[in-house]
């Protein structure tokens, strides 16, 4: 899986492909656990609406925002 065309470079070494379509549930949720700020939380909500927009997903990644924001303060 070293498809250099799905790298995008955002920090954390991961896609928002590799956070968001894991085979379990557990996988998806470490992915989502590990996004280390708003950019790439962004790019992964953006991936989510065009590709699965699955609501538990997109309100897990809102539950991440909120926590992202309030380390920021």
């Amino acid at each position: 899986m070293n498809d250099s065309s799905d790298q995008s470079g955002e920090s954390g070494g991961l896609t928002p492909k590799q956070r968001l379509e894991a085979p379990n549930h557990r996988l998806i949720e470490a992915g989502v656990a590990t996004i280390p700020d708003m950019e790439t939380l962004q790019e992964c909500v953006a991936y989510e609406n065009a590709h699965q927009n699955r609501t538990q997903i997109l309100r897990r990644l809102k539950w991440k925002a909120e926590e992202l924001r309030e380390n920021e303060e």
